[in-house]
């Protein structure tokens, strides 16, 4: 088997074979493929495509590429949830401990954030003490003793992704569904996840602009987990505006606990149920996710997902005191309003603005590795479809240098939009792929 003769076969548009996959991608993760020739592969993959049992060979060869995590000594199966990333989506940080207070496991492997704001793992180490950098030895264990852990993605998970994801970036292929798909999956199949919730984003503030992208892309990761005998389901969500209204590392795990208590807003509350809902139905915890949705609710009321919020801060080194007196996370020297220049109705929030004001402060990155403020960040006070009156404060700012916040607070002036006439209220979810039950 020769490399360039699969090269050739995608170029003129016939399917490859598991085998053959899985031979490239391993002899390439081995330095036994030259980047030109893999480069030359993803070009053709990038015009022909892969059919779905394409993508699931390349995501099974991605996954098995590095080490993989078995559960199956804990007798229930783990749950796993990713979202494809926004502007203000702290859903991990509250949704995770709500389905460990229920009884299902979650264990998630997050990467860091690159872009807008920082990742979960950004988040959650704006709690002081807090540790994501786990051996999976020890992520395996805190499994087994608390139901909830989050750990930082390692070097030995799934390396082929991203040396493959690095030439992608290079040779202008990143935006293939079958290869982003894939490059998902392979991660979320290598953590040795059971069950499996896609929150796949779509709007403004997304990297899937349209619905049609984002159900595109919904529907072949599931495809690819019921392939890999995955319990799954991608569910479509707005990222037309920010999650919530605090957008920044600390201010997101402040609001993250309010949510917890049962005092967060309600578009963000609300997500994490319909999303627990169909976790806790997948993993059989319930008979169907408005069954999930109610023992969800319940558990936000009686404070036990809030406690188990602590207990994983606590188990991973962080202090759990916070959760009580969010006064002890990172905050931002100086704190500035902007203020509706009319009355009227917001018709619209634009969330990549708001997104780049916010990583202007220093809460997002423009490059892997650059240090990230955790105390930045912009507090919105209103959500599109509310009415407002001239002067009254669309945002707070936070920031720690003074000349960087006045060109944050321009910026943000231009994220919103305000109309004589009622703006429509955006919706949350979109659809569920595929509609439940399958």
């Amino acid at each position: 088997m020769r490399a360039l003769d699969l090269i050739i076969k995608k170029r003129d548009g016939q399917d490859l074979s598991a085998e053959e996959i899985f031979f490239l991608i391993d002899k390439y993760n081995k330095g036994l493929i030259p980047d030109y020739q893999i480069a030359a592969f993803l070009m053709a993959v990038y015009f022909q495509g892969l059919n779905p049992k394409e993508t699931a060979a390349l995501t099974a060869a991605l996954a098995e590429s590095g080490e993989t995590l078995d559960f199956s000594s804990l007798g229930k199966l783990v749950a796993d949830k990713h979202s494809s990333g926004g502007v203000g989506d702290k859903t991990t940080l509250a949704l995770a401990p709500l389905v460990a207070a229920a009884g299902v496991p979650v264990a998630k492997v997050s990467g860091r954030g690159l872009g807008f704001t920082g990742g979960t793992i950004d988040k959650l180490e704006s709690i002081p003490g807090f540790s994501a950098e786990l051996s999976l030895e020890r992520f395996i264990e805190l499994i087994k003793e608390n139901d909830l852990a989050i750990m930082a993605q390692t070097e030995r998970m799934t390396p082929a992704d991203k040396k493959l994801y690095a030439l992608r970036d290079v040779t202008g292929t990143v935006e293939n569904t079958s290869l982003i798909a894939a490059s998902i999956m392979s991660k979320k199949i290598a953590a040795g996840a059971g069950v499996i919730l896609l929150d796949v984003k779509t709007g403004k503030g997304s990297f899937m602009k349209t619905r049609e992208e984002a159900f595109h892309l919904a529907e072949t990761m599931f495809r690819i987990g019921k392939e890999m005998g995955r319990r799954i389901v991608s569910v479509v969500t707005d990222m037309n505006q920010p999650l919530g209204f605090a957008v920044g590392n600390a201010l997101e795990v402040k609001e993250a606990i309010s949510i917890l208590k049962g005092q967060g807003p309600a578009d963000a509350e609300t997500l994490c149920i319909i999303l627990g809902g169909y976790m806790l139905a997948l993993a059989g915890k319930v008979r169907n996710p408005e069954e999930g949705q109610d023992e969800l609710r319940k558990l936000l009321k009686n404070g036990a997902a809030l406690e188990k919020f602590k207990q994983m801060i606590s188990f991973q080194g962080g202090n759990p005191q916070c959760v009580d007196d969010p006064a002890l996370l990172p905050q931002a020297k100086y704190v500035e309003v902007i203020e509706a220049p009319k009355s009227g109705y917001i018709r619209e929030i634009d969330t990549r603005i708001v997104g780049k004001a916010a990583a202007l402060l220093g809460a997002g990155r423009s490059y892997k590795g650059e240090e990230i403020d955790p105390s930045v960040g912009i507090v919105l006070n209103h959500k599109v479809g509310n009415r407002v009156l001239a002067g009254d404060i669309l945002a707070h700012i936070h920031g720690n240098k003074e000349d960087l916040l006045q060109v944050a607070c321009r910026e943000l002036m231009n994220a919103f939009a305000i109309c004589d006439e009622a703006a429509e209220e955006l919706p949350l979810v979109y659809g569920v792929v595929p509609p439940f039950p399958s």
